[in-house]
Protein backbone atom coordinates (compact mmCIF):
# COMPACT_ATOMS: atom_id res chain seq x y z
CA UNK A 1 0.00 0.00 0.00
CA UNK A 2 3.35 2.14 -0.06
CA UNK A 3 3.04 3.04 3.84
CA UNK A 4 6.18 4.61 5.04
CA UNK A 5 6.99 4.06 8.52
CA UNK A 6 9.36 6.09 11.06
CA UNK A 7 10.82 3.45 13.42
CA UNK A 8 12.70 6.65 15.33
CA UNK A 9 8.95 8.99 15.28
CA UNK A 10 7.62 9.80 18.66
CA UNK A 11 4.43 8.97 16.94
CA UNK A 12 3.10 5.49 17.36
CA UNK A 13 3.28 2.94 14.42
CA UNK A 14 -0.34 2.23 14.53
CA UNK A 15 -0.91 6.32 14.29
CA UNK A 16 1.42 6.58 11.85
CA UNK A 17 -0.11 3.72 9.88
CA UNK A 18 -3.97 5.59 10.47
CA UNK A 19 -3.16 8.74 9.55
CA UNK A 20 -1.05 7.76 6.31
CA UNK A 21 -4.36 5.83 5.22
CA UNK A 22 -6.75 8.39 6.64
CA UNK A 23 -4.76 10.84 4.17
CA UNK A 24 -5.17 8.50 1.10
CA UNK A 25 -8.45 8.19 1.54
CA UNK A 26 -9.01 12.15 1.61
CA UNK A 27 -6.81 12.77 -1.05
CA UNK A 28 -8.80 10.15 -2.95
CA UNK A 29 -5.79 7.88 -3.62
CA UNK A 30 -8.04 5.16 -1.63
CA UNK A 31 -11.34 4.81 -3.41
CA UNK A 32 -14.91 3.89 -1.58
CA UNK A 33 -15.01 -0.10 -1.72
CA UNK A 34 -11.13 -0.17 -2.18
CA UNK A 35 -10.09 -3.57 -0.27
CA UNK A 36 -7.22 -2.93 2.31
CA UNK A 37 -4.33 -5.34 2.11
CA UNK A 38 -4.69 -8.53 5.24
CA UNK A 39 -3.73 -7.37 8.35
CA UNK A 40 -0.98 -9.85 7.78
CA UNK A 41 0.13 -8.89 4.26
CA UNK A 42 0.42 -5.40 5.41
CA UNK A 43 2.73 -5.92 8.52
CA UNK A 44 4.61 -8.27 6.87
CA UNK A 45 5.04 -5.52 3.73
CA UNK A 46 5.66 -2.58 6.77
CA UNK A 47 8.04 -5.11 8.82
CA UNK A 48 6.14 -4.75 11.89
CA UNK A 49 3.63 -6.87 14.21
CA UNK A 50 0.29 -8.14 13.10
CA UNK A 51 -1.12 -6.90 16.13
CA UNK A 52 -0.41 -2.93 15.61
CA UNK A 53 -1.89 -3.08 11.77
CA UNK A 54 -4.66 -4.85 13.55
CA UNK A 55 -5.16 -1.75 16.64
CA UNK A 56 -4.16 0.29 13.04
CA UNK A 57 -7.38 -1.03 11.33
CA UNK A 58 -9.89 -1.02 14.51
CA UNK A 59 -9.22 2.41 15.18
CA UNK A 60 -10.07 3.33 11.71
CA UNK A 61 -13.00 1.33 11.65
CA UNK A 62 -14.10 3.48 15.19
CA UNK A 63 -13.70 6.84 13.20
CA UNK A 64 -15.60 5.75 10.27
CA UNK A 65 -12.96 5.32 7.26
CA UNK A 66 -12.73 1.66 6.82
CA UNK A 67 -14.97 -1.65 7.33
CA UNK A 68 -14.21 -5.01 8.02
CA UNK A 69 -16.58 -7.70 6.84
CA UNK A 70 -15.52 -10.95 8.92
CA UNK A 71 -14.20 -13.60 6.12
CA UNK A 72 -13.34 -11.05 3.53
CA UNK A 73 -11.66 -7.87 4.57
CA UNK A 74 -11.08 -4.34 5.62
CA UNK A 75 -12.70 -1.85 2.85
CA UNK A 76 -12.45 1.63 2.42
CA UNK A 77 -16.15 3.66 3.38
CA UNK A 78 -16.80 6.88 2.13
CA UNK A 79 -20.14 6.78 3.73
CA UNK A 80 -19.87 10.29 5.91
CA UNK A 81 -18.32 12.83 3.83
CA UNK A 82 -19.01 15.08 6.63
CA UNK A 83 -16.52 13.05 8.91
CA UNK A 84 -13.51 13.75 6.00
CA UNK A 85 -14.33 17.29 6.55
CA UNK A 86 -14.26 17.37 10.12
CA UNK A 87 -11.10 15.80 9.65
CA UNK A 88 -9.21 18.44 7.83
CA UNK A 89 -10.68 21.12 9.88
CA UNK A 90 -8.70 19.01 12.78
CA UNK A 91 -5.48 19.11 11.10
CA UNK A 92 -6.29 23.02 10.33
CA UNK A 93 -6.54 23.35 13.69
CA UNK A 94 -3.20 21.39 15.24
CA UNK A 95 -1.41 23.62 13.03
CA UNK A 96 -2.90 26.52 13.67
CA UNK A 97 -2.47 25.34 17.75
CA UNK A 98 1.52 24.27 16.08
CA UNK A 99 2.42 27.64 14.85
CA UNK A 100 1.10 29.72 17.79
CA UNK A 101 3.36 27.84 20.18
CA UNK A 102 6.38 28.84 17.75
CA UNK A 103 5.28 32.13 17.67
CA UNK A 104 5.22 32.37 21.44
CA UNK A 105 8.50 30.19 21.71
CA UNK A 106 10.05 32.82 20.16
CA UNK A 107 8.53 35.69 22.07
CA UNK A 108 6.02 37.18 19.89
CA UNK A 109 2.86 38.51 21.54
CA UNK A 110 -0.63 37.04 20.97
CA UNK A 111 -1.11 40.67 19.17
CA UNK A 112 1.48 40.26 17.09
CA UNK A 113 0.50 36.51 16.35
CA UNK A 114 -3.27 37.64 15.16
CA UNK A 115 -1.15 40.66 13.11
CA UNK A 116 1.09 38.00 11.59
CA UNK A 117 -2.31 35.93 10.72
CA UNK A 118 -4.15 38.68 9.18
CA UNK A 119 -1.15 39.48 7.21
CA UNK A 120 -1.09 35.66 5.71
CA UNK A 121 -5.09 35.73 5.50
CA UNK A 122 -5.21 38.52 3.49
CA UNK A 123 -2.14 36.91 0.76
Amino acid sequence: MNLIINNSSMQPIYEQIVSQVKAKIMNGELKEETALPSVRSLAKELKVSALTVKKAYDALEEEGFIITVHGKGSFVTLANQGLMLEEKKKEVEADLEMAIRKGRSCGMSDQEITELFQIVLED
